[in-house]
């Protein structure tokens, strides 16, 4: 919920987790916030650790236990989803257990975004269906078999769903997230900081975006 007009983005976190999905999103928004654009991001673990390990090893520390009551966007990076292993999405889904969080958690209000492959954990949960959105190139069969309408676009915004496509594309997912709550201007501001220029067209369903 949106608390003295700040923006909660809290993003979930899991061993395995692709480290780019979950360090490029975090830093653009964790930047938001210092200038003062009125966004706040936290990283979350379902079970209240305080740090995970990434795919590659590197270990994110000082999160905060799950409350996604307390979240405007819940975002959920992928990672592990093509190799498998004994962690990463596809453990995830094997367990269940972040698919029926995200499925417990979801409300009138909050929006859930993904970069990457967390998009099948998304779709996992039933958040998907029926809706247009978009992931990794190598996921979009499980996607689509989940009942997601898979848009080739590099950031889908159907309200409260939004999602990003391969790894690098958390980049844009969060310089969208900036715009879409602090307006454009900011957004480009932090574009000019980070010497990086937005690829590609977000994709908006012309009904929800009036």
């Amino acid at each position: 919920m949106t608390i003295n007009g700040v923006t909660r983005v809290d993003v979930l976190v899991f061993d395995g987790v692709d480290d780019l999905d979950v360090v490029a999103p975090y830093e653009v928004l964790q930047r938001a916030g210092r200038i003062g654009a009125g966004i706040s991001v936290n990283l979350v673990t379902l079970d209240g650790r305080p740090s995970v390990a990434t795919q590659n090893g590197l270990r994110l520390g000082d999160a905060s236990a799950w409350a996604p009551e307390k979240a405007d966007v819940v975002l959920v990076p992928g990672g592990g989803f093509a190799a498998g292993g004994p962690t990463g999405v596809r453990a995830e889904l094997e367990s269940g257990r972040v698919p029926e969080a995200l499925r417990e958690a979801n409300r009138p209000g909050l929006v859930f975004a993904s970069v990457c492959t967390g998009a099948i954990l998304l779709a996992a949960a039933g958040l998907v269906r029926g809706r247009p959105c978009t992931t990794h190139h190598a996921a979009v069969t499980e996607l689509e078999a989940a009942g997601g309408r898979h848009v080739t676009a590099r950031v889908v915004d159907d309200g409260d769903l939004v999602t990003a496509g391969g790894v690098t594309s958390g980049l844009d997912l969060a310089l969208w997230l900036v715009e879409r709550y602090a307006g454009a201007e900011t957004a480009l501001r932090l574009e000019k900081g980070f010497e990086y220029e937005r690829r590609g067209t977000v994709w908006r369903d012309p009904e929800r975006a009036r």
